[in-house]
């Protein structure tokens, strides 16, 4: 398959299949495609489809078939900001709810379950986010533009909420409570950050849907 990513700040995937080839992505993900583009629609079975509604993702799935020649299938992104591919057969990848967009045959999408409470609970990327693994390569959704750090083994990065976008499965994830009263009190950032630890990749996302809900909020409030 071959595949190009056009218009940022509001992206579009453009996925080019050869017959027979397939590609899988989320209910109502698909924008416009060619005739010959054949729709399945699937739950994976009882403990994906409930495993997708802790994400907050549609537990159905779509796959498209390009039947009897090339075919081509779009994707548009659903925020401005960015489409990113990943190749999963590199590693397991942990991708905040509702940043997948698309893969090819051979990725799994699962749910990737925090393990510690803490970070789940006060860390903002929320208990619950998405792992994608298997062979082939995943399209997920970034909100604005993605800087990319790669951490050494023990190496930290700290993040406020909702600027984790993504994160190699080697790392890990904590939350750290702002130091000093006044600074977690009055210092605008809130009482918790994200702590990501090494090694692997991270991935970061310059306008977290969350600050913009919270600035539209402000605004209609004063």
């Amino acid at each position: 398959m071959r595949y190009e990513i056009k218009g940022e700040p509001l992206p579009v995937l453009l996925c080019y299949l050869e017959a027979d080839e397939q590609i899988t992505c989320e209910k109502g993900a698909m924008s416009w495609m060619t005739p010959n583009m054949k729709m399945e629609t699937k739950t994976g079975g009882f403990g994906k489809a409930l495993g997708k509604m802790f994400t907050g993702e549609s537990i159905f799935q779509n796959t498209y078939t390009a039947q009897g020649g090339q075919g081509m299938i779009a994707f548009a992104s659903s925020f401005p900001g960015s489409i990113m591919a990943v190749d999963v057969s590199q590693g397991d990848f942990i991708v905040q709810k509702s940043g997948y967009l698309a893969s090819t045959a051979g990725v799994e999408l699962s749910v990737a379950f925090q393990k510690k409470i803490g970070a789940g609970f006060f860390g903002g990327e929320g208990f619950i986010m998405q792992r994608l693994k298997g062979q082939g390569t995943a399209f997920i959704e970034i909100d604005g533009y993605v800087v990319e750090y790669n951490l050494e083994a023990g190496q930290q990065l700290i993040v406020d909420t909702g600027y984790l976008a993504a994160m190699s499965g080697t790392c890990t994830m904590d939350v750290q409570m702002a130091k000093g009263v006044g600074n977690a009190l009055f210092g605008g950032e809130g009482l918790f950050n994200t702590v990501v630890t090494g090694p692997g990749k991270v991935f970061l996302q310059t306008i977290p849907k969350n600050k913009i809900a919270e600035a539209l909020y402000m605004g209609t409030a004063k």
